[in-house]
């Protein structure tokens, strides 16, 4: 008969760790380089939680695709590593631990209400720092700058409220430091 120990302490959790991570990648731009990449994680079955593409310097023709995903820092390893032997990549940074950086995404947040509702919804959106771009008789809709956790707890504050629809644009980020990524 096995004896089980008397506290919870003992326990020992070998299951790998997922990690949440933002992947920078210079690339050329070219046509197809946008679908390498993209390629490589589908390929894999890995998953992109967003995606943000855009030229970062016209004389040299290079784009940035900004890349948030998640795995064991094994898989992370391993998707750096098969994203740097892509023949258009210049660069793999990861911003989440190889150069800390800073993320930001903005979003569009619809919100239908009347009465209270409505001078909540401003209140709010003073608080997260919200601008009204649009204005009804029955709803706002606000625009919103910040990182990821910032727009989901604004979004989360605004579904009981008449959560109505909402759009984003995906993180963008970029190295801190006077270094080039």
């Amino acid at each position: 008969m096995t004896t089980q120990p008397a506290s919870a302490y003992f326990l020992s959790d070998d299951a790998p760790h997922t990690v949440r991570v933002t992947l920078s990648v210079l690339v050329d731009n070219e046509a197809g380089a946008l679908a390498r990449v993209v390629g490589l994680f589908s390929g894999r079955g890995y998953n992109i939680e967003s995606l943000t593409v855009g030229e970062t310097d016209h004389q040299k023709h290079t784009s940035r695709i900004t890349i948030v995903t998640s795995g064991t820092p094994q898989i992370i390893e391993q998707i750096k590593a098969q994203l740097g032997r892509l023949v258009p990549v210049h660069r793999v940074v990861n911003l989440s631990a190889d150069k800390p950086g800073v993320e930001r995404e903005m979003a569009l947040v619809k919100v239908a209400g009347t009465g209270e509702q409505r001078a909540e919804m401003l209140r709010l959106s003073d608080v997260f720092r919200a601008r009204v771009i649009d204005i009804t008789h029955t709803s706002f809709t606000f625009e919103l700058t910040g990182s990821p956790v910032k727009i989901d707890a604004f979004v989360d504050l605004m579904i009981p409220l008449g959560l109505v629809e909402m759009s984003r644009t995906g993180v963008v980020a970029i190295a801190r430091g006077d270094e080039a990524t």
